[in-house]
């Protein structure tokens, strides 16, 4: 398999489970704003939409969309429980958590980049931000990881995107569930072997 990935973006989340699962695969660059990979090809005949995270499976076939990825890759490996069985109440509870960290945490990041927007709209985007950080403290003040007490696939993509905080300067300490909760998924052994390898 390879992963397509550029550092600091919502690439991580797949890199991470990868890791996790003990999978091999092959981590292929993209410049985002030339549209190529390290070893030169067209990214866009790739991924048409254009951006990361797409991972090519042995057979050729490219699967786009990080909740999409994650939960295949953990499909892998059922015996990691990374997800649980697809057939059950509690898968689709993850994808109850993987659909609002898209919409209201990724989506809801997404327009903080933009440098065009005034600071008056950004305010609103935090605004809106901090309302689902002041759910999500009180979710992680009951319990360790977004789906009870085992990490998943849902708390690789959380991370990911509030990791996003540092390039807003908005400081978790605000939600001291959040923070705990940071620190713990960062000290996971494949956390860490996926930030260093995409700093390098």
């Amino acid at each position: 398999m390879k992963l397509y990935y550029a550092p600091g973006t919502c690439s991580l989340s797949p890199h991470i489970v990868l890791r996790e699962l003990e999978l091999e695969f092959e981590l292929v660059k993209v410049d985002n704003k030339s549209k190529l990979t390290a070893d030169g090809r067209d990214f866009l005949r790739i991924n048409p939409k254009g951006y990361v995270a797409a991972l090519e499976l042995d057979d050729g076939q490219i699967l786009t969309e990080g909740p999409a990825i994650v939960q295949y890759l953990a499909d892998l490996k059922p015996e990691k429980d990374l997800a649980p069985r697809a057939d059950s109440w509690a898968r689709v509870r993850l994808q109850e958590w993987l659909n609002f960290i898209t919409s209201e945490i990724h989506a809801g990041s997404a327009p903080l980049f933009n440098p065009a927007l005034p600071e008056d709209v950004k305010a609103i985007f935090r605004e809106k931000l901090f309302r689902q950080f002041d759910y999500l403290q009180v979710t992680l003040s009951e319990k360790s990881y977004l789906t009870g007490a085992c990490f998943s696939v849902a708390d690789a993509y959380l991370f990911t995107v509030l990791g996003w905080c540092q390039f807003f300067a908005i400081e978790l300490n605000r939600w001291p569930a959040l923070s705990a909760y940071m620190a713990m998924i960062s000290a996971r052994p494949a956390v860490q072997a996926a930030l260093m390898a995409e700093a390098s």
